[in-house]
């Protein structure tokens, strides 16, 4: 049995994960993921707690999958060269460092512009492919919130079984 207090702080680490699925400076899934290990570790690994770990570890992989093809399919189908969505994954990276917390979105956009207007010379075009890349950002973030409730779901389940 686990104290529920222990409980607590585990689903407050598992709650800062999921808003991490939204604000790029919290780690989101990976922290809720390393939040059930531990879990895990604390509430000895049961045949539940085994279940609940493989199924959170394929929702995690699941998660990180989308979170780079999303964006990937969202620039192609904008016509985002592939340089110019590395120039995103650049951009994204210094922005993380130059400006907490935004910095990712407005690197990879600043990072995508860019690149796209210094390959076709042409704004419209270059925000075109800006927008596409921007959608699928978006979507991959509200596709890593929804698989982050579900492992929140499936960890609660867990909990239950373990804390009362």
């Amino acid at each position: 049995m686990v104290e529920p207090v222990l409980s607590l702080v585990f689903l407050v680490i598992l709650f800062t994960g999921l808003a991490g699925t939204i604000i790029p400076v919290v780690p989101g899934i990976l922290l809720m993921w390393g939040a059930v290990i531990g879990y895990g570790f604390v509430a000895d690994f049961d045949a539940i707690g085994i279940a609940a770990i493989v199924a959170v570890t394929v929702l995690a992989a699941t998660s990180v999958v989308l979170g780079v093809l999303l964006p990937k399919k969202a620039a192609d189908a904008a016509g985002a060269s592939t340089k110019s969505q590395l120039a995103a994954v650049f951009g994204a990276i210094i922005g993380f460092f130059v400006i907490p917390v935004v910095g990712v979105i407005i690197g990879a956009v600043a990072g995508i512009a860019l690149a796209e207007y210094g390959d076709k010379n042409d704004w419209g075009q270059a925000w075109v492919s800006t927008k596409g890349v921007l959608v699928g950002m978006g979507l991959a973030a509200l596709s890593q919130f929804a698989i982050g409730v579900i492992i929140l779901f499936v960890w609660l389940g867990w909990a239950a079984s373990v804390t009362f």
